[in-house]
């Protein structure tokens, strides 16, 4: 079945919103089980339209249905996590669990990856949470990123440790 990427409109808000919510909760199951997810985290990840307000937000749709989503920021851009100057960041890769394994992840980030090359950045950066390592590091390394502790950072007044990743363009 094809995939196709593109950016997401007002009108996919809700169901990408729940599509993010579904595939961390998977992720959190299976990749870090245990660990105490907040409520507002929840809600952060169902606000794709505060995400358009900040970023590009891509859908990928297979046979008419949204599978997975991602946003990118560009550099300077509000949220823009990335340590190296003129770099995009990659951040809120989501696949629906049912769509896992059939290239839906490796099209989203290959399509934010062109973007930003349009957009004229010299890099795409992302962080994956310490104990997602093992499960998402290999996903990335396989697609060229590079890991990169000058970018490694922990959230403020939490015990969350972010791991960066790069990859030039």
């Amino acid at each position: 079945m094809a995939i196709h990427v593109r950016e997401a409109r007002d009108s996919d808000d809700a169901e990408a919103g729940e599509l993010r919510v579904r595939a961390y909760a998977k992720r959190y199951a299976e990749k870090m089980p245990g660990v105490f997810v907040p409520a507002w985290r929840w809600d952060d990840l169902r606000d794709i339209a505060g995400s358009r307000r900040i970023s590009t937000v891509l859908v990928a749709e297979e046979n008419a249905r949204l599978v997975g989503t991602l946003s990118l920021y560009r550099p300077g851009a509000e949220d823009n996590e990335s340590w190296l100057p003129n770099a995009a960041d990659l951040r809120y890769l989501a696949v629906l669990p049912e769509a896992m394994g059939r290239g839906v992840g490796g099209a989203l980030v290959e399509a934010a990856e062109a973007l930003a090359r349009e957009w004229r950045c010299t890099h795409v950066c992302l962080h994956v949470r310490e104990e997602a390592l093992a499960g998402l590091g290999p996903f990335y390394e396989a697609r060229g990123y590079l890991r990169d502790t000058a970018g490694d950072f922990t959230i403020p007044d939490s015990p969350v440790h972010l791991l960066a990743f790069r990859k030039p363009l």
